[in-house]
């Protein structure tokens, strides 16, 4: 191959996706990213014009004609796809008494739907290249807070995605998940939602790790998972949360 890869992150606007298209950028990458807030689209994408090819593409993950546009324009624009990083999400909690029908289907069908079409209209590209996919889930499919059912259903939904696609498109394409925890993503809005994060020594010490996650963390994992020396992992679902989730906590 004579270019460089191309790696797709959707949600690549703000927030962890964000901080992965900077990362793939920095190894030389050409990267699309595919974002539903078209203002923070175009910023990010001025933003980081001078640190490689990139490209942003408004779309909404949930609806499959901008899925098959999406995959059709980065063709176009960088001639393959070897990388897709599925990260597209939304959050509605509400009480169960007061979340609607609606409310479920819309996060569901960004979070979860949006990350089985952008696998499935990626997969013939990242066959050829024998690509890799990484899906962002989040440790609220592994333990929950009151009023998260939609949320914690979609992102207990990728982690089983992610071990079928593994399955299904291996050996040619190698499929993994990363479930990260507390991640403060306030300096990587947009510039109208953008804010100064402070944390108290209590939020801290939640983590054995002694601090809150930042986008970086999880965008180094991910940049690990699409490298050559991840070769033999597929399949697999990294929790990233400081160890938060191995912490006992019980009410005094």
């Amino acid at each position: 191959m004579n270019r460089p890869k191309t790696a797709i992150v959707t949600g690549g606007a703000q927030g962890i996706g964000k901080a992965t298209a900077r990362r793939l950028l920095a190894k030389g990458m050409n990267v699309v990213i595919a974002d539903a807030d078209e203002e923070a689209g175009a910023e990010t994408a001025a933003e980081y014009q001078r640190l490689g090819p990139i490209r942003f593409i408004a779309c909404d993950v949930s609806q499959e004609t901008r899925v098959c546009n999406l995959m059709d324009e980065a063709v176009k624009a960088f001639g393959g796809i070897e990388l897709l990083v599925n990260n597209a999400g939304i959050s509605r909690f509400k009480s169960l008494d007061e979340a609607s029908l609606a409310d479920w289907n819309a996060v569901i069908g960004v979070n979860l739907t949006g990350c089985f079409l952008c696998s499935k209209y990626a997969a013939f590209q990242l066959r050829l290249a024998r690509g890799a996919i990484v899906n962002i889930a989040s440790t609220r499919a592994l333990m929950s807070e009151p009023h998260g059912e939609a949320y914690a259903a979609s992102k207990g939904g990728i982690v089983a995605l992610s071990h079928a696609l593994a399955v299904s498109l291996g050996p040619q394409v190698r499929v993994n998940c990363i479930c990260p925890g507390w991640i403060e993503v306030g300096e990587w809005q947009k510039r109208g939602r953008r804010t100064t994060p402070h944390h108290s020594e209590r939020d801290r010490l939640q983590h054995p790790a002694g601090r809150v996650g930042v986008p970086e963390d999880v965008a180094a994992m991910v940049d690990y998972l699409v490298s050559d020396e991840a070769g033999f992992i597929t399949g697999a679902n990294f929790v990233v949360d400081g160890g938060m989730t191995r912490r006992m906590i019980y009410a005094e």
